[in-house]
């Protein structure tokens, strides 16, 4: 799993079948304190997330085996939704 923030939307009307009706998100991952790291790509949303939510994001395989991407051709999907982040004691993220 990874840690990322949602930074936009994407709208695709022509892709696979099993994809309709699916909300594709663009994600970048980030560091345990919310700082962003590595390149954005797209993710299935399973969990009603938007811009600015931090995630929780699973790849490969993984990505096929929550009930909404299951046999469907996808390489990310966004699974969670956090609420709040502590790192060594420290509360570093808290939804508001």
């Amino acid at each position: 799993m990874l840690i990322a923030r949602v930074i936009g939307t994407t709208v695709s009307t022509i892709k696979d079948e099993k994809l309709v009706g699916r909300k594709l998100l663009i994600v970048r991952q980030t560091d345990e304190h919310g700082e962003p790291v590595g390149k954005p790509y797209v993710a299935i949303d399973t969990v009603d997330a938007g811009v600015g939510d931090l995630v929780l994001t699973a790849g490969g395989s993984s990505a096929r085996q929550t009930n909404i991407t299951k046999d469907t051709p996808v390489d990310a999907v966004i699974m969670a939704m956090i609420d709040s982040l502590e790192v060594g004691g420290e509360t570093v993220f808290r939804k508001s």
